[in-house]
């Protein structure tokens, strides 16, 4: 294997190793597979084999137009971006709010800690059921409690009440933070998912960034409680969106090895009977050709797409469902993910809290409006970031399959990690100089949205890793990346005691060294990857627990 990744020395394919590049120079194992077989892209991507390898559904979410993915996306990125913006956008006015509700700073940032731990637990009860009940059904739930959590602090008239609207609002929050990175994995290919996952993160970020920008001059001009009166405003004209253009993209179908297997299978009664049982177990309404004993769908209706509910995704039971993220988070992949994702998110969150004690102080002195100003270099960043990353990570992953000879591996998607690591090492470090030595207002600005800059970066390298290497567990990967929310919280609930004790130097500089050894462990990541995702294959007690019913 090049570049220093370690083959495994028991298994010819490793899971997550696909064929991707349709090349005549492929290693020997995967000579015997005919590419005739196999389901390519088309016009400029025709050389590309498509996986997961769709199945000949026309209600396979692989299958369906570009432009009806592109719109789910947008749809739920949209969402994704408000709720991005729902928990810091209070950030610029934590001063006025504190002194409207008759609590200290501290305590009102107590009550963003508290909107994250809420995050963090329900991560443990909505993934878990879109496994197996559906994506669609937790979207529309979510939107729901977002919409009436706005309105709900929007007339709280005290503290308690306005704890209470967030911390039912932080339930709702969960799915668009985690789960779309899942709806990603069902519509999308390998080879276009960076670029997705860099969509779906810029509209997260930029929320969050965003939300802060403009709740400023909300604050100011109109009063804190319409920074949630918009919230509502906004929830309430997407939630028709989501009922009526997000159907269920959960689908039951053969994996990419399954598939090679069946179709490298010369006997044809021997593949129509299991594509007649595979389809027959999948879904309804099927349509059977006398002839060739092959089963089809019919496609489904747009009427029939609105169903809430579309049936079970899974046999596996809840138990295991909702115990599997507690394994699946010792995975030395999904522990990379949460350290560098997770850590990564909690520094930046860190900046939500701090900046309005920070700038509202001498030497700079602003106001409410111009520290919400201060978002505009991370929103700005951000999106640039996005842009980049995306397509960067995808082409990346394509050029070094060309170059292994066609086959692709997860760790693809790890080298854009390094470009990250530079500027998030400017930005955290270089953030905690300028303020502690009172440089221009621009240089602690820049450094903030170069910190948001480099978490944009690494997103499609984090989740498109997880998603490629752990693809049939997903969901409870996400959830246990995603329990980051706890670290944020324990972070969030003294930083600014911490802050005022040793000074934003030192505890930048604390942050900006975590960060680099987490960023760190991306090299032996990949070199030893592709070995340890081959032990955990290997491994009979923990496949039978994490992947059979």
């Amino acid at each position: 294997m090049p570049w220093g990744i370690l083959e495994d020395k028991y298994m010819e394919r490793v899971p997550g190793n696909i064929i991707l590049a349709d090349q005549t120079d492929v290693p020997v194992e995967y000579q015997n597979v005919s590419r005739d077989l196999l389901k390519h892209g088309t016009g400029k991507q025709s050389h590309i084999i498509l996986a997961p390898q769709p199945s000949d559904s026309p209600n396979d979410p692989l299958n369906w137009p570009t432009w009806r993915k592109d719109l789910i996306l947008v749809i739920v990125g949209l969402s994704a971006g408000v709720v991005g913006a729902y928990g810091p956008m209070l950030s610029p006015g934590f001063v006025e709010i504190a002194a409207a509700l008759n609590i200290t700073v501290s305590t009102l940032s107590q009550a963003t800690a508290w909107v994250i731990l809420l995050i963090g637990i329900s991560l443990f009860i909505f993934n878990p059921l879109a496994k197996k009940i559906g994506r669609r059904p937790v979207y529309v739930i979510s939107s729901i409690i977002m919409l009436t959590g706005s309105i709900w602090g929007a007339l709280a008239k005290d503290y308690n009440s306005f704890l209470g609207s967030r911390m039912w609002s932080g339930l709702g929050m969960a799915p668009y933070e985690v789960l779309v990175q899942c709806t990603i994995a069902d519509i999308y290919f390998v080879h276009e998912r960076a670029t997705r996952i860099a969509l779906w993160n810029m509209f997260l970020l930029c929320g969050i960034s965003g939300g802060a920008l403009i709740a400023g001059y909300i604050i100011q001009d109109q009063g804190w409680q319409w920074t949630l009166i918009w919230c509502a405003i906004i929830f309430g004209a997407l939630l028709p969106l989501v009922i009526l253009f997000v159907p269920e993209t959960a689908y039951r179908r053969r994996s990419y090895e399954q598939l090679l297997a069946a179709k490298s299978t010369p006997n044809r009664d021997e593949k129509s009977d299991s594509l007649k049982k595979e389809v027959h177990s999948e879904q309804e309404e099927n349509v059977e050709n006398v002839e060739t004993g092959v089963v089809t769908e019919r496609k489904q209706s747009f009427v029939h797409s609105l169903r809430l509910w579309g049936g079970v995704y899974t046999d596996t039971p809840l138990w295991k469902i909702f115990l599997r993220p507690m394994v699946v988070f010792f995975y030395p992949g999904v522990l990379w993910g949460f350290l560098l994702y997770g850590i990564t998110l909690s520094w930046i969150v860190v900046f939500s809290v701090v900046n309005a004690v920070i700038f509202t102080a001498p030497p700079y002195n602003f106001s409410v409006s111009q520290t919400g100003l201060i978002s505009l270099s991370p929103f700005i960043l951000t999106f640039i970031g996005e842009v980049i990353s995306g397509p960067l990570n995808d082409w990346v992953c394509m050029y070094l399959a060309k170059k292994n000879h066609g086959i692709y591996l997860p760790e693809f998607r790890l080298p854009p990690i390094l470009i990250s690591a530079l500027i998030g090492i400017v930005g955290f470090f270089g953030f905690g100089a300028t303020v502690h030595y009172q440089t221009h207002w621009t240089g602690p600005v820049l450094c903030f949205g170069l910190a948001n800059m480099s978490l944009a970066i690494s997103n499609a390298s984090v989740f498109g890793y997880i998603i490629d290497a752990h693809k049939e567990l997903s969901e409870e990967a996400f959830v246990a990346i995603n329990a980051r929310n706890l670290l944020t919280f324990g972070l969030t609930y003294f930083v600014n005691d911490w802050l005022a004790k040793d000074g934003v130097l030192a505890v930048f500089n604390v942050l900006g060294a975590i960060f680099v050894i987490v960023n760190a462990l991306t090299i032996p990541l990949w070199i030893f990857g592709q070995r340890m995702r081959g032990y955990i294959a290997r491994n009979e007690a923990l496949h039978r627990f994490m992947h059979e019913d």
